[in-house]
């Protein structure tokens, strides 16, 4: 049908008369499912007739036309959406042999934010489900009815559609999070049998995780030292108290103070954003105050970062291009900033905490407005900040000491992770993933130890990131072992703090004087869903491939 001339022209002028009947049901430019209304039924089969007319084809010619990204929530109800097998089929018709009868409807479901679903008729006047498998500790769910639930966002249950998200699952979730999803319904017998075929089993790697994490939480692993915590508080509050002090008197050191306490409430916000207990669901905030950066913003993107590490297109971390490359580019992507990038990079991390402060407000804004759970509190500390901020610091102070902080930050972000592994596709096994795309930091000193707010611990971070921070060092010797009785590649990666840091910059000079590489992956994530959105995600491949 691809390669028919008369085929796509002929067609196209069909599914634009379609698509105007309010079904939207499929669109040459985009292959977007979008919402049906039972009020336009009769024009959708008088255009449906003249569709199979001019095709020539039966009713399963509309499976060429899959979505681009598994978002699009309201897909026909005889759309089964898989890792490797997308098919899409119309939805019966009142007075047809399959839609004759309500007992003949299709079914779907739909869940409330407890996870507590029930049955419903797949279409109604708004759109039609369609099932959406995961596999989690072994069994697969259909999460059609719960993607819409989902506090963090519908995106991620999308991404993981026809996949295994057990370690993301275990790692970003509560204690009653973990136990919801066993009331979620299980995926039909007729779809785990086609994804157990395309699925590969969980690896040994991933079963000893398992093991180890269950282990860990029986002794208590997640049980937080307080006097650790309001050692690091009253440190920042310190620096702050400091700052304000000789804000009129001696602008330099208060830049420095001020730099010093927004890179400390950085990281302190970063654990209470990652943390599960009752103790960080009360400070979860604390970073919208202390930082000027937003919790929405941070669990959107910095949630992606943990889940799919390192993954090229994906992960936004290392998408910091036009400005820094951490691979040669396709000639379109390309910049002329990239041939000096090794001796320009500190004013692309300079710009670091200016850039999420930016993002931070958008995303909070448009929070607000669709309103997401906590939006309204987070933008009120988020405004609070920026008045404590203006009120007690003069411009020439807290100006330079945003720029520094995000010196700071972006020394100790990269180069954990962006001198190791880079994946060009999707990653299966989290935690092999996890241990080669990550290096720790090892501390000189009592003040790079405070400074680097944890992130030394990167690995550890990474594998347990809602586990307390003043656990991380105890647990080196158990990942090492870890490491050596899996054969994993590379095994417990750590180096020097400054050592870590030449590796990165030799990194950046080596793009810097490579050629572009045609065909190379595109790093720009674009927003929050970055690849997501860009149609990278299984089910899009699967469409794309459907259309080849």
């Amino acid at each position: 049908q691809k390669k028919d001339p008369y085929y796509v022209e002929e067609l196209e002028p069909v599914l634009s008369v379609f698509d105007s009947c309010a079904r939207n049901f499929v669109s040459p430019q985009t292959f977007y499912l979008k919402p049906r209304r039972q009020k336009n039924m009769n024009c959708h089969r008088a255009t449906l007739a003249v569709f199979l007319a001019v095709s020539g084809n039966g009713i399963s010619s509309v499976g060429a036309f899959s979505p681009p990204s598994p978002r699009a929530a309201a897909a026909s109800p005889g759309v089964a959406t898989t890792q490797k097998n997308m098919v899409a089929t119309a939805p019966p018709m009142p007075g047809t042999a399959n839609g004759s009868s309500s007992s003949d409807a299709p079914l779907g479901w739909d869940c409330d934010d407890e996870a507590n679903c029930v049955q419903v008729p797949a279409c109604d006047e708004e759109a039609c489900r369609t099932s959406l498998d995961v596999r989690i500790h072994n069994e697969w769910y259909d999460l059609s009815g719960w993607r819409k639930a989902h506090p963090a966002g519908a995106h991620w249950i999308d991404w993981y559609d026809g996949r295994d998200a057990t370690e993301v699952m275990d790692a970003f979730h509560s204690e009653k999070a973990r136990g919801m999803w066993q009331k979620l319904p299980k995926s039909s017998p007729e779809a785990v049998e086609v994804l157990s075929k395309q699925v590969a089993d969980d690896s040994s790697t991933q079963i000893a995780f398992r093991e180890l994490r269950d282990q860990l939480q029986a002794d208590g692993w997640w049980e937080r030292d307080f006097v650790h915590e309001a050692t690091l508080l009253a440190i920042w509050v310190s620096l702050v108290v400091g700052a304000a002090a000789t804000a009129h008197t001696v602008a330099p050191i208060s830049s420095v103070l001020l730099a010093l306490a927004m890179t400390n409430a950085g990281w302190l916000g970063h654990d209470y954003v990652h943390g599960v207990d009752k103790f960080c669901d009360r400070m979860r905030n604390f970073v919208c105050f202390g930082a000027g950066l937003g919790t929405t913003w941070w669990s959107d993107k910095h949630n992606k970062h943990h889940a799919l590490t390192n993954e090229m297109g994906v992960d936004e971390d290392i998408a910091t291009d036009p400005f820094l490359y951490t691979w040669a580019p396709d000639p379109k992507h390309d910049s002329p900033l990239r041939k000096i990038q090794h001796l320009i990079f500190f004013v692309p991390f300079s710009a670091l905490f200016a850039l999420w402060r930016y993002d931070t407000m958008q995303v909070a804004i448009g929070a607000v407005e669709e309103k997401r759970p906590g939006a309204k509190e987070e933008l009120a500390g988020l405004l609070a900040h920026y008045f404590v901020l203006l009120t007690l610091f003069p411009l020439g102070v807290w100006f330079p000491a945003v720029f520094l902080s995000g010196l700071m930050s972006a020394l100790i972000v990269t180069p954990t992770h962006q001198s190791e592994e880079l994946f060009g596709d999707y990653q299966p096994d989290w935690v092999k993933a996890q241990f080669e795309s990550t290096r720790n930091a090892v501390m000189t000193n009592p003040f790079s130890e405070w400074l680097w707010g944890g992130m030394q611990y990167q690995l550890e971070h990474h594998l347990f990131p809602s586990m307390p921070r003043s656990k991380y060092p105890a647990l080196k010797p158990i990942l090492t072992k870890f490491a050596q009785d899996n054969n994993i590649k590379g095994g417990y990666r750590e180096s020097g703090e400054f050592e870590i840091l030449k590796m990165n910059w030799d990194l950046y000079k080596e793009v810097a004087e490579a050629d572009p590489v045609e065909g190379a992956p595109y790093s720009r994530g674009h927003g929050q869903l970055g690849a997501i959105s860009l149609g990278f995600s299984p089910a899009a491949k699967n469409a794309k491939a459907l259309q080849s």
